[in-house]
C-alpha cells in the first residue's frame, strides 16, 4: 500500500491529510493554541463529589469541570495518591525501586468518595477531549504511549497487542519486555512491535522511561490545576501511531514544522528520514496534491459511490444514522438480490473510510439495502470487519438484522471533524424564500424614481442579472420602454452574470456605484 501524509501548516493551525494510494481516509486539525489534548497529564483538584453517579469533578483548568467516573480511577489509584504526596513533598522515593511498595488494588464495585475527597489534588489523564459542552473526560490510569510500547505505572502486568497473532512472536515480545522493564511499571506492547529487534524496543521503553522521570520531576513544585506532561501533538501522534514501511512521502509547506518532523522521525525511525519533503510550489499544497477536491466530495450530508449509488449522513444527539441508496446503480442483467449485494459492498467501503475521515464516534446505525439471504448479510459483515481493520479506534460491530440493519459503536475521544461543503445562497441568505417578484420590482421603481427625480441623475445605468435584464427587456414594449415614456429618460440596463439572481446595482455617468 502507498501511504502519503500532506500537513498543511497556517498561523492557526495544521491539518494533516493522510492518503492511502492517493486516497484520503484521514483528515485532523490542530490549533496551534490547543489544550486539552488525549493524552495529556494535568495535576488537578476535585472540586465536587457526586454520590448518585459515583464520579468526582476535578479542576484541571478547563472553563467546566473535567469528569472522572470511579470505573476510570484504575485499580492503583491509591499507589497513585501515595506517590503524588511523596513527590509533592520532596521525599526522595523513587517509583522504580523496591523502597516503593505498591498499595492493594480497589474494589471493582467500590465508591468514589472512599478514595477521593474534595479538594484533593489528583494526578490525571485525559481520556477525551472536551466535546460540545461537555468538559473533558479523565482516567487517572496513566499511560505514556511510545512507537513500541505504552508504558504503564504501578502495574506490574506485561501485555501484547491483540493484533499479533503469531505466538511465538508474543511469547519473543513478552520475554523481551519482562526482562527489560523497570520494578512497579507495567508494559503494553503495540502492533508495531512485531518482529522489531531488542535494541529498537529497549530504546523505546528508555525514552518512555525518560518521559516519565520529567513528568515526576515537574510534579514537585506544581500548582493544581497545571498540565504536568504533554502528549505529542497530533501531527507527531500520527507519524508514530501509522509510519510504517508502506509511507513513502510526507509534504509539508512549513520549513520549522519540516525540520521538527524530520528530526522526529530520525529518533523513531532513522530509515525513514528522506521521505520528508518541503513543499515548495506556489499554489496552496491541498490543492496541488488533490486533497481540496476530496474533502468537497466526502463531506456534507450526500456521498456519492463510484457506481452510482449514495450515501446520506445525518447527525443527532444521540448517534449517526447513514442510509444507503441504489440511486441509478441498478443493472439490469442482475436480479435484485444481485444490485443490492454489489451496491451494499461498495457502501461498506465507503463507510469505513466515513468513520475515519469524520473521526465519527458514539453509536452509528447503517441502513443497507435489503438482502433476503443469509449468506450475503454474513458476506456484507465481513466486508465491513474487513475495511475497518485499519481504523486505529477501538469499534465493534454487531452483524446485520433481516432488516439490513448495522449497529456500529466506535470509541470517541475528540470532537468529529465537520466541513462545511455548502454555502449560504446570497439571494435568501439560507432561508429558502425570496421576495416576491411583485415586491422586487415595485423596489426597483422606487429606486429608480429617487434617483431621477429627487437626485436630478441625467445617466443611468442599472446592472442587474441576465434573467431579470430579460424580464425589463424583453417583449414589443417592455418595462424599460415604459420608464422611458414615464420619466422621459432612456435607462440604460446591462445583464451581469456573477450576479445572483435579486442582485442589482445603480452607477451614474462617470461609472460611480449608487446602490
Amino acid at each position: 500500500m502507498n501511504n502519503e501524509l500532506i500537513i498543511d501548516s497556517s498561523d492557526s493551525e495544521v491539518v494533516v491529510a493522510l492518503l492511502e494510494e492517493k486516497r484520503l481516509v484521514e483528515l485532523s486539525k490542530e490549533k496551534n493554541n490547543k489544550d486539552f489534548a488525549v493524552g495529556d497529564i494535568y495535576l488537578g483538584r476535585v472540586r465536587k463529589i457526586i454520590h448518585g453517579l459515583n464520579a468526582a469533578f476535578i479542576d484541571v483548568g478547563y472553563e467546566k469541570d473535567a469528569f472522572l467516573h470511579y470505573l476510570d480511577l484504575g485499580p492503583q489509584i491509591n499507589s497513585l495518591v501515595k506517590h503524588t504526596k511523596f513527590v509533592m513533598a520532596n521525599k526522595q522515593v523513587k517509583l522504580d525501586s523496591e523502597q516503593f511498595v505498591l498499595e492493594p488494588n480497589i474494589e471493582k464495585t467500590g465508591k468514589i468518595s472512599n478514595v477521593l475527597s474534595t479538594n484533593q489534588t489528583i494526578l490525571v489523564q485525559i481520556a477525551k477531549e472536551p466535546i460540545s459542552t461537555k468538559g473533558p473526560r479523565l482516567s487517572s490510569e496513566i499511560s505514556i504511549a511510545g512507537r513500541y510500547l505504552v508504558l504503564v505505572p504501578f502495574s506490574e502486568r506485561v501485555s501484547v497487542s491483540q493484533k499479533i497473532k503469531n505466538i511465538e512472536e508474543r511469547q519473543r515480545l513478552k520475554q523481551i519486555v519482562s526482562n527489560i522493564k523497570p520494578i512497579n511499571f507495567g508494559v503494553i506492547i503495540r502492533t508495531v512491535a512485531e518482529n522489531k529487534e531488542v535494541s529498537d524496543i529497549e530504546n523505546d521503553l528508555k525514552d518512555l522511561m525518560s518521559k516519565w522521570k520529567e513528568c515526576t520531576k515537574r510534579l514537585r513544585n506544581a500548582e493544581p490545576p497545571k498540565k504536568i506532561l504533554g502528549e505529542l501533538d497530533r501531527t507527531s501522534a500520527i507519524l508514530r501511531d501509522h509510519l510504517n514501511s508502506t509511507f513513502n512521502s510526507i509534504y509539508v509547506n512549513d520549513i520549522k514544522l519540516f525540520e521538527e518532523i524530520k528530526l522526529y522521525i530520525s529518533t523513531i525511525a532513522p530509515e525513514k528520514v528522506e521521505i520528508v519533503k518541503l513543499f515548495k510550489g506556489k499554489e496552496p499544497i491541498f490543492e496541488y496534491f488533490g486533497v481540496d477536491k476530496q474533502i468537497k466530495h466526502a463531506f456534507g450530508k450526500t456521498v456519492s459511490l463510484k457506481n452510482g449509488a449514495y450515501l446520506i449522513i445525518e447527525h443527532t444527539e444521540a448517534m449517526h444514522v447513514i442510509d444507503v441508496n441504489s440511486g441509478h446503480s441498478t443493472k439490469s442483467d442482475n436480479n435484485q438480490e444481485s444490485n443490492a449485494v454489489d451496491t451494499n459492498m461498495e457502501a461498506a467501503s465507503e463507510i469505513a473510510r466515513q468513520l475515519r475521515l469524520r473521526d465519527m464516534g458514539g453509536i452509528i446505525v447503517v441502513d443497507f439495502i435489503d438482502m433476503t439471504q443469509s449468506a450475503n448479510r454474513r458476506l456484507l459483515y465481513e466486508k465491513i470487519k474487513e475495511d475497518m481493520k485499519s481504523d486505529k479506534a477501538r469499534h465493534s460491530i454487531i452483524p446485520p438484522s433481516k432488516f439490513g440493519l448495522v449497529q456500529i459503536t466506535r470509541q470517541r475521544v475528540r470532537p468529529e471533524m465537520n466541513i462545511d461543503t455548502v454555502e449560504k445562497c446570497p439571494a435568501c441568505n439560507g432561508s429558502g424564500e425570496i421576495k416576491s417578484s411583485q415586491i422586487f420590482y415595485y423596489e426597483l421603481e422606487n429606486k429608480i424614481k429617487f434617483l431621477l427625480r429627487e437626485q436630478n441623475e441625467k445617466d443611468l445605468l442599472l446592472t442587474i442579472s441576465p434573467y431579470i435584464y430579460s424580464y425589463l427587456t424583453k417583449g414589443i414594449f417592455s418595462i424599460q420602454m415604459k420608464w422611458y415614456f414615464k420619466y422621459k429618460k432612456w435607462i440604460k440596463i446591462r445583464p451581469e452574470y456573477s450576479y445572483h439572481i435579486l442582485e442589482y446595482h445603480f452607477y451614474n455617468k462617470t461609472e460611480e456605484i449608487f446602490i
